[in-house]
């Protein structure tokens, strides 16, 4: 029961060429950093990633990117990097673009052994209908585009049907965790990573915190330890690298400069 590995090198140790990856995080915030970095280190490639959006150049996912590491994305949100941007309008990188709540529950589904779903969001649209870009040629061209998908009609309204997602693995960020693989989300940073940690067949958990046994309450576990299958205790300074996508700040005209 005791599931924590020596280190992050170890826990990914055994990721290879080609493997699905469900990745938590929702721009920069919760982002598995720590295992990503490893993952870069360990020299992977081909991957197909599964995350909300592939972080942003030189963070994140996207130090696996311009690496040239990454063969497809399923993601929901595709700004914030241009690298991506480049690369799959020159036909290098493969996108499934899917709508944020139905990539949510695809997540979801596939975890809790649902092979299928019916959802509205995406009827009329290429999302259904197909014909979206998922690969360009060099010359611009659409290469490959996305199937049409079956729609059906419940109480007079139309649905589509969406298939669950699971992957070899999932790399997701917890705040605490203890050695059975129990884990505790913190606001913002819950985002994708518990849906991510449930469609991985092997999920690897850093964590910010690592706790004992019986130290978390019961009520308090957003994720029970059967979805994870190794942790990854972070130190001081790992957990504290938490950086910020974008910073604005603006003047307050009671409390002078105001980050947000």
């Amino acid at each position: 029961m005791n599931k924590v590995s020596a280190g992050a090198a170890e826990a990914v140790a055994d990721i290879p060429d080609g493997a699905s990856l469900a990745v938590g995080g929702f721009g920069l915030s919760g982002v598995p950093e720590v295992l990503v970095r490893a993952l870069y280190a360990q020299g992977a490639d081909g991957l197909r990633v599964v995350s909300n959006n592939c972080g942003v150049d030189g963070r994140g996912l996207g130090v696996l990117l311009a690496a040239g590491r990454i063969a497809r994305v399923t993601g929901s949100y595709v700004g914030e990097n241009k690298e991506f941007a480049r690369q799959y309008l020159s036909g290098e990188l493969e996108v499934e673009l899917v709508p944020q709540g139905t990539l949510a529950e695809r997540l979801r589904a596939g975890g809790a052994g649902i092979p299928a779903f019916y959802t509205p969001a995406g009827v009329g649209t290429q999302v259904a209908r197909g014909g979206l870009p998922w690969r360009h040629a060099a010359d611009g061209s659409v290469f490959v585009a996305s199937p049409p998908k079956e729609t059906r009609d419940f109480d007079g309204r139309t649905y589509v049907l969406e298939h669950g997602i699971t992957t070899d693995f999932a790399l997701v960020r917890a705040w605490r965790g203890d050695r059975h693989g129990n884990l505790v989300f913190r606001r913002s940073a819950a985002n994708f990573n518990p849906l991510a940690a449930m469609a991985g067949r092997i999920t690897v958990a850093e964590v910010e915190e690592l706790v004992e046994p019986g130290e978390l309450r019961p009520d308090e576990v957003h994720l029970p330890g059967i979805f994870v299958q190794r942790v990854v205790a972070l130190t001081a300074e790992e957990a504290a690298d938490k950086p910020i996508e974008r910073l604005s700040i603006s003047a307050s005209p009671t409390r002078g400069t105001v980050r947000t």
